[in-house]
């Protein structure tokens, strides 16, 4: 790799190309023959062997045999000929062919090299470089050197082929099974699959009691390695650039670390991943690299759906936004319902299932979706919008989806379309928490304050928000510690809820937090996608907005404390704080919801 990079930069550094076709290095090859000469190369099994054979083109063509020497000389003796025969037959055959398509991947092998650079820097004595995130990524990097010899063939045209979709990180999803899981969910509605899902979690839990119960405990081994206080040293390491400490302290993380352990050994694999990738300084390409990579949407749905199950905050959210809207429709024949970061829709469905039954007949109802403008947001909007529509025909309620795809900086009252008679119900769920607090320009206000701004001149009804609980303040070491504290009570939820050796809630605490989590320990700038704060400091925001609290219906709190006491866990708490519904595990505030009106509306 060290070789063909040097040999292309003497080649770029040689020949660079003029506007009228010219190339610098006093060759001249008319643009004219060199496109179609490429659209054959690549489109075209046989080609002209008269335009192949043109002085000029045979010219051009030789650093290129160059570079495919010095790439695969050492790995293969016959490759310096294979470049030969694509100088003099034109095309070359198609085991040549195979050989540069292996090159496709140039790009991603470039960035893996820079890991290893990156790697390089770190001290050989202390054993980190047995890292698994990036040794994982190097090896790949060699594995893909060896292969070479295997590509070569003609039998292996399409293995090629599927290494690079395996190189890219990119899943195909089981669309069938999906689209079965989002139909029962839609059917059944969603409060029943919840509790469905208790249900069996409640017999798996039980089953492994018994099962732990049975074991031998003498072979039971006590881990007294105080997990939590390494990581926050390692994290101190890395905020000093003490790469020799931080090293040593992450080797000792990992000993401890793994997914299917305790809590803490799980919480360790999850942040060891982040650490290690700050690092070495790579957290916003290790980052890039997960957005880019997809677990399937049978995996994600699985794993959010036993989410929503597992935390009891979830269902009496949902019952919370459900009821209050509910409340404003009382006597009323439309709604509008306004909803910032729309995922999968599913609690949508459970309130048109109730709407349908409303005595009078149901409403018409619109929903306007405002999406994620980052890649793939419109995509699955637009199905959840589809399904929606479905759902809501089955059940004959009248309605209209609409999706906007814009910044939600931008997203104002004249987007929405909205009817005088409308009961306009604007919703955000956790998605605040990625907007920055504060402007790239200085004289500008903050993306979340504009958002806020917004929601006040388009004077809902009531404007629903639930925020997570939780402020990363000003210092890396601030971030990381409530960090820690956070996840620690949501892997704790999970291991008090879902048995260990669920397959699921390994995806959902690795893939999914985990992806968080590294996000949060690796990353800084624009690339830091979580940027959370607490209900008081929202509700400070709120006000500043010009946006005014609603009381809490003692009605609506009576009923959700009766169910989260009822149906779930004992350690789930629900209390109220400056009409803020509190949701929390053992002592600890997780998330919070309140509801909100223009601050001159009466």
């Amino acid at each position: 790799m060290e070789q063909s990079a040097q040999t292309l930069s003497v080649f770029l550094n040689s020949f660079s190309s003029k506007p009228d076709g010219r190339i610098e290095g006093n060759h001249y090859v008319p643009s004219d023959m060199i496109l179609p000469y490429i659209s054959q190369l690549l489109m075209e099994d046989d080609i002209d062997d008269t335009l192949s054979d043109h002085p000029a083109l045979l010219h051009v063509q030789q650093p290129f045999a160059q570079i495919l020497s010095s790439c695969f000389g050492s790995d293969n003796g016959d490759t310096g000929e294979a470049s030969k025969d694509l100088l003099q037959d034109g095309g070359g055959d198609e085991r040549t062919l195979n050989l540069a398509l292996s090159k496709g991947t140039h790009a991603v092998w470039a960035f893996l090299e820079g890991m290893k650079e990156a790697h390089m820097f770190l001290p050989r004595a202390n054993g980190f470089g047995r890292g698994e995130l990036v040794n994982q990524m190097v090896g790949e990097s060699s594995n893909h050197n060896r292969a070479k010899k295997r590509y070569a063939s003609d039998d292996h045209l399409e293995e090629v082929r599927r290494t690079s979709k395996s190189m890219m990180m990119i899943k195909e999803p089981k669309d069938i099974c999906a689209h079965e899981m989002w139909d029962d969910i839609m059917s059944h509605g969603y409060d029943t699959y919840i509790i469905r899902g208790m249900e069996q979690l409640r017999i798996a839990m039980a089953n492994e009691a018994e099962k732990n119960s049975r074991k031998d405990s003498r072979k039971t081994v006590v881990n007294v390695v105080d997990i939590r206080t390494i990581l926050i040293h390692c994290a101190q390491a890395v905020a000093a650039n003490d790469h020799k400490r931080a090293g040593e302290l992450l080797k000792q993380i990992k000993q401890h670390a793994s997914e299917t352990g305790d809590v803490t050994q799980r919480l360790a694999q999850c942040f060891a991943r982040g650490l290690e990738a700050r690092l070495v300084g790579m957290g916003s390409q290790v980052w890039q690299l997960l957005r880019a990579e997809h677990i399937s949407i049978v995996e994600f749905l699985k794993a959010h759906n036993l989410c929503m199950t597992a935390c009891s905050f979830n269902r009496v959210m949902l019952l919370f936004s459900t009821m209050t809207i509910l409340q404003a429709m009382v006597g009323k024949r439309r709604l509008h319902i306004v909803d910032y970061g729309m995922h999968y829709g599913f609690h949508w469905a459970e309130l048109l299932r109730l709407l349908a039954r409303r005595e009078g007949g149901p409403p018409k109802v619109k929903i306007t979706a405002i999406g994620y403008s980052r890649k793939g947001g419109p995509e699955k909007i637009e199905e959840t919008g589809r399904r929606l529509s479905k759902c809501a025909h089955e059940l004959g309620v009248p309605f209209h989806f609409h999706a906007i795809r814009k910044e939600w900086e931008e997203v104002c009252i004249e987007d929405l379309d909205k009817d005088a008679e409308d009961v306009l119900i604007v919703n955000d769920r956790f998605s605040f928490n990625t907007l920055m607090d504060e402007s790239i320009f200085f004289d500008d206000p903050s993306p979340k304050d504009t958002v806020l701004q917004n929601i006040r001149n388009m004077r809902p009804d009531v404007f629903i928000q639930s925020i997570l609980n939780t402020s990363y303040g000003s210092s890396y070491l601030s971030r990381f510690r409530e960090a820690l504290s956070y996840y620690t009570a949501m892997f704790d939820i999970f291991d008090a809820i879902i048995p260990r050796e669920s397959k699921t809630r390994v995806v959902l605490e690795q893939d999914v937090f985990g992806r968080f989590a590294l996000n949060i320990i690796a990353c800084e700038g624009a690339d830091l996608m979580e940027r959370p704060e607490k209900y008081k400091q929202w509700q400070a925001r709120n006000q500043r907005a010009g946006l005014r609290q609603l009381p809490l219906e003692p009605a609506i709190v009576d009923v959700l404390k009766d169910k989260a006491t009822r149906c779930h866990h004992k350690d789930f708490l629900i209390c109220e704080d400056g009409q803020w519904l509190l949701h929390g595990w053992m002592g600890r505030i997780l998330c919070a919801q309140s509801a909100w009106v223009a601050e001159d509306t009466s």
